[in-house]
């Protein structure tokens, strides 16, 4: 009757050794190091970077416990904090020579000291949020009234190509702030206007005024498409700003939404605020110009003369000056997706664009009119540009998806991709806001965190033990596996700990161990029914299990809800309490009762249980007998 077959006890075990490997991770701890990334789109961090961070260690007379290349990034374990600035100093000066132009960022930063047996089984600590492992904090003000600007200044270069292609003439296009006006000559010329802006440019609102003999047509954004625009730009820069910090290797960095125009930056575990801002300096701007082909232009990129009027210069990956027009045709926010591949043909490296509906019709009709010249893509990076790629514009291109090639690497046409899918800045922004939580603060919340969840256990196991007998020992395993499942899940998905993240976790005690007391209490009912201990232990774990799935999916239900709906901190608890109650269900009924059946299973002739004190209407009748 309360017997579990062999592979019930096999799967328990499996459970358990599982739970063990993934929770190990995280009683290492955290060692401080020092990581290496890339301080420039176009520097890529390798094996030969994390050669010379080896190099550089070895004449420093310093000996890491570890040197890796993870996730874009070279980083270095010391044994103390002392050993960790010297290795930062040392580091810097192997790899940036010129510190007014770097191309690396070396930044205080800690790491696991799990073995690399463990992390060769891809068993890996949770991530601390910032309140836990200490890092840097950073708001951000989004220039909303620039990306309105920029906006206004895209719907200008559209309604001139508009009416181009409509053939209707006008007397200039200029922007006055947000707003687009349209010098014409005539009222039917107005009229035909304004039925264009009307029928393409829905999110547009026009207006006439007289002009002296002509007619000024003014178009502005609607309120409502105002309100769309910036919410746009806000999710763009957060995008953007994912994109960038995920590739310098940042564990689990927090960028999230803060108002109608904030976003809030954390990053755990970087401790030097300075080496911090340049990481978000890297956000980059993406833009696409013609290269000026003209007899001044090729003079000025071999430095005899200057740059013509309405261009500018700029240097490739290789140093080589490239003359682009200051007219910018397309910038990342037209782009939707980049990859690399092979032409075709030739089998040379290819980067692979899409492009969206607006920036499809732009480049077909810029690559039609200027077959045969040169289209460079530059990237703008801390307020320097630099052309990622300059091919040649060989025939028409449609549809939205463009092809760049020539003279580029299977590396090279990567990291290109991996720059234009990280797209641009839809706007501006500024750091209002910044603080620093050291790692010695961090490591008290922890501690604090640790022993409110290791008590309230404490306390939750004395009551059990004392109250319910071996059974409450029956309940204390359970609830000790619950919290090694809840801990090895966490791990094992990655997850960031923070400390509504640990409340969530000592709630999952409670609501664990109120399973195991419906259970308990219900054996208690049968047993002063007259029933057998046997048929008692297996009428409660039946009966008591309506109850517990009833009461877990209600909880659970909110868990959803709180994880669905909130945000930062809310979902931190969310995440932990939903883990929780799928864990507690799984010790408090299926382990536990695999516990109680291995040790009173196999007596047949079981005359009492270790359940505490059963009070019997009359001990005359009783059948049980307890202890």
């Amino acid at each position: 009757m309360n017997r579990y077959p062999v592979w019930k006890y096999a799967i328990l075990v499996i459970v358990l050794l599982v739970g063990a490997l993934y929770t190990l991770p995280n009683f290492f701890g955290e060692a401080p190091a020092v990581q290496v990334s890339s301080g420039k789109a176009t520097v890529k961090v390798d094996s030969a970077v994390q050669q010379r961070v080896e190099e550089a260690l070895k004449a420093a007379g310093l000996t890491p416990d570890l040197v890796s290349l993870d996730a874009g990034s070279v980083r270095a374990r010391m044994d103390t904090p002392d050993n960790q600035l010297k290795a930062r100093d040392a580091i810097q000066k192997a790899l940036i020579p010129d510190p007014a132009n770097p191309s690396y960022i070396v930044a205080l930063n800690l790491v696991s000291r799990s073995p690399a047996w463990l992390t060769a089984l891809h068993a890996r600590p949770m991530y601390l949020g910032l309140d836990l492992r200490g890092g840097v904090h950073f708001m951000l003000q989004v220039d909303m009234q620039a990306a309105l600007t920029k906006k206004a200044e895209s719907y200008a270069g559209d309604i001139r190509t508009a009416l181009r292609d409509k053939n209707i003439r006008h007397g200039g296009i200029t922007r006055d702030g947000q707003a687009i006006e349209i010098k014409v000559r005539d009222e039917a010329t107005q009229t035909a206007a304004r039925n264009l802006i009307s029928d393409q440019f829905t999110d547009l609102q026009t207006t006439s005024t007289p002009d002296g003999g002509e007619f000024k047509l003014r178009a502005a954004i609607k309120p409502e498409a105002t309100r769309r625009v910036q919410d746009q730009a806000l999710k763009q820069n957060i995008t953007t700003l994912h994109n960038r910090i995920n590739e310098l290797g940042v564990a689990e960095p927090v960028i999230q939404q803060q108002g109608v125009d904030r976003i809030v930056v954390q990053l755990p575990g970087v401790q030097d605020t300075a080496k911090a801002k340049d990481i978000l300096g890297r956000t980059a701007t993406l833009e696409v110009r013609l290269v000026d082909e003209g007899t001044e232009a090729r003079a000025a990129e071999a430095g005899r003369g200057p740059v013509p009027f309405g261009a500018e210069r700029y240097f490739d990956r290789s140093g080589q000056a490239v003359i682009v027009k200051k007219q910018v045709i397309l910038t990342g926010e037209n782009l939707t997706d980049a990859q690399p591949g092979f032409d075709g043909q030739t089998q040379e490296p290819t980067v692979n664009l899409t492009l969206d509906a607006k920036g499809s019709r732009i480049f077909r009709d810029i690559t039609r009119e200027n077959v045969g010249k040169r289209m460079a893509i530059v990237l703008f990076e801390k307020g320097k540009g630099e052309v990622v790629t300059a091919p040649v514009i060989r025939t028409e291109i449609g549809g939205g998806r463009v092809q760049i090639s020539g003279r580029m690497t299977t590396v090279e046409a990567n990291d290109t991709a991996l720059l234009l899918r990280a797209g641009s800045l839809a706007a501006p922004m500024e750091i209002i806001e910044e603080f620093t939580i050291g790692p010695s603060l961090g490591a008290d919340n922890i501690a604090r965190g640790i022993h409110s969840v290791v008590w309230g256990m404490v306390a939750v196991a004395a009551f059990m033990c004392v109250y319910y007998r071996l059974f409450g020992v029956f309940s204390t395993l359970a609830l000790s596996v619950n919290v090694l499942l809840l801990l090895a899940i966490l791990s094992m998905l990655q997850a960031t700990l923070t400390l509504p993240g640990i409340a969530a976790m000592a709630l999952a005690l409670g609501v664990a161990i109120d399973s195991n007391v419906l259970i308990n209490e219900r054996i208690r009912e049968e047993l002063r029914d007259g029933v057998s201990p046997q048929a008692a232990i297996h009428m409660g774990y039946d009966r008591a299990w309506a109850t517990i799935l009833d009461s877990n999916v209600t909880t659970l239900i909110v868990g959803l809800a709180l994880l669905a709906f909130g945000s930062g901190p809310v979902r931190g608890f969310a995440v932990v309490h939903c883990i929780g109650i799928l864990t507690s269900m799984f010790s408090a009924v299926f382990f536990s009762r695999g516990v109680v059946n291995l040790w009173y299973g196999r007596q047949k002739k079981l005359k009492s249980v270790s359940i505490g004190q059963v009070w019997k209407p009359d001990a005359d009748t009783a059948v049980a007998k307890t202890n």
